[in-house]
């Protein structure tokens, strides 16, 4: 089984004045899909917190899936500390997660959320409220074993994925 931590970056669920939803909500989905959850944490909108969570946790999973701080207020840093932490970026991923969201609400487009690699850890980005986390995460969910697996250093190939087709 996969093991994956869940950070929410709430400057208002850091602090108890509002409840979490959207953690709770990626972290049932990523349950679903097989995942073991093994951490779930909030930080606030704060950069170098989110980064030294960030580093923390990808120490301990292979998995971390961010929900909050991507959208253009001025507190959202979430994609700012992942591109500080990440020595690859997976524009794709966040490509496709927008263009679903689309789909369903124009707000989509406002998501600045990014999706990179830290070490051997996929660090994807999901925006804060519990649908738009939820449609996010659906939207990629199923390619995210082989995202993983090349992370790993599984670079070897079979006809469902052959080279190439990365």
């Amino acid at each position: 089984m996969r093991t994956a931590a869940v950070l929410t970056v709430s400057d208002s669920a850091a602090r108890g004045k509002r409840a979490d939803h959207s953690g709770p909500a990626t972290v049932e989905l990523l349950r679903q899909e097989g995942f073991d959850v093994i951490r779930m944490e909030i930080v606030p909108d704060d950069q170098p917190t989110i980064e030294s969570a960030l580093v923390r946790l990808s120490d301990e999973v292979p998995l971390i899936v961010t929900t909050g701080g991507t959208g253009i207020a001025d507190r959202d840093v979430t994609p700012e500390a992942t591109r500080a932490v990440c020595s690859k970026l997976i524009e794709g991923i966040p490509e496709r997660m927008r263009a679903e969201g689309m789909v369903n609400t124009s707000y989509a487009i406002l998501s600045r959320g990014v999706c990179g690699v830290r070490g051997r850890t996929l660090i994807l980005n999901l925006p804060g409220s519990p649908t738009g986390a939820s449609e996010s995460l659906l939207a990629v969910i199923e390619i995210l074993p082989h995202a993983l697996d090349l992370v790993a250093g599984q670079t070897e190939h079979d006809d469902a994925h052959p080279p190439g087709d990365t």
